[in-house]
């Protein structure tokens, strides 16, 4: 075994160091989502008002209702929840990718290394995707369908909090679709080719994973689904662009 090899070799981690590592990393995110929640913690009715705005801008003063006592306070509380995990974002894919990169080749950890500050901007541009462009227009589609039916929704706070945070979730997960395709293409993990063959199954996937994650109605479904199916076939896009085209074989 040469040296480059052997020392490759002297590198490798045991499970146990993996298990160690794991624990380092799963500590220090714990550690910075706690210090950014506890911050949150003093402007939780300023993330509460920031998050109503939508439905504000469809329903007017007519504020979200609260069933018990205790609901208001546990909707302070899983804001200022919330708004540290986004704001802790950064810091939580770093370890993420941190534990992750110690099992790659050089090459591959170079990518995922890069790769890191836009999963964080993408994932941050989903989120505010949803919020800015997207959830006035499912509110008001959801609301007006219900007194189409001769219904007077009663939205709650907590409803409505769970609504809107997940959903700004699972679009900053799926803005992160580009990123993904650019990765693995570049380190040959997925061709172009392969990737095509299997749009229908990625579409498919999609939907179902639109149809689990967000509210049961085939508009909410949609409206998320089909930005992230674009944001699919931008990726294969993209990695058309970046990658080197092979050259062809000179015949002797």
């Amino acid at each position: 075994m040469d040296q480059s090899g052997s020392q490759l070799h002297d590198k490798r981690m045991s499970l146990g160091d993996h298990l160690e590592e794991l624990r380092r990393r799963l500590f220090l995110a714990v550690i910075g989502l706690v210090v950014t929640t506890a911050g949150c913690l003093f402007f939780g009715r300023e993330l509460i008002q920031f998050l109503s705005a939508p439905y504000n801008q469809v329903i007017g003063d007519k504020g979200l209702a609260v069933l018990t006592v205790s609901a208001g306070i546990s909707a302070y509380f899983k804001v200022s929840l919330l708004g540290g995990l986004i704001i802790a974002s950064p810091w939580i894919f770093y370890q993420f990718w941190m534990f992750i990169s110690a099992g790659l080749y050089p090459l591959e950890r170079r990518y995922v290394n890069t790769s890191l500050p836009f999963a964080v901007v993408l994932f941050l541009a989903g989120a505010a995707f949803f919020y800015f462009l997207i959830a006035e227009q499912v509110l008001r589609f959801l609301l007006s369908f219900s007194k189409s039916m001769g219904l007077e929704p009663v939205i709650t706070l907590q409803s409505y909090i769970t609504f809107i945070t997940t959903m700004m979730v699972v679009m900053g997960l799926g803005f992160q679709m580009p990123l993904v395709i650019l990765v693995l293409t570049r380190t040959g993990l997925a061709s172009r080719e392969t990737l095509g063959y299997y749009r229908k199954h990625v579409i498919v996937a999609i939907l179902i994973a639109c149809a689990i994650l967000t509210p049961p109605d085939v508009f909410s479904q949609l409206a998320v689904a089909i930005p992230i199916w674009l944001l699919f076939e931008l990726g294969i896009f993209l990695s058309y662009l970046t990658t080197p085209k092979k050259k062809p074989a000179s015949s002797k």
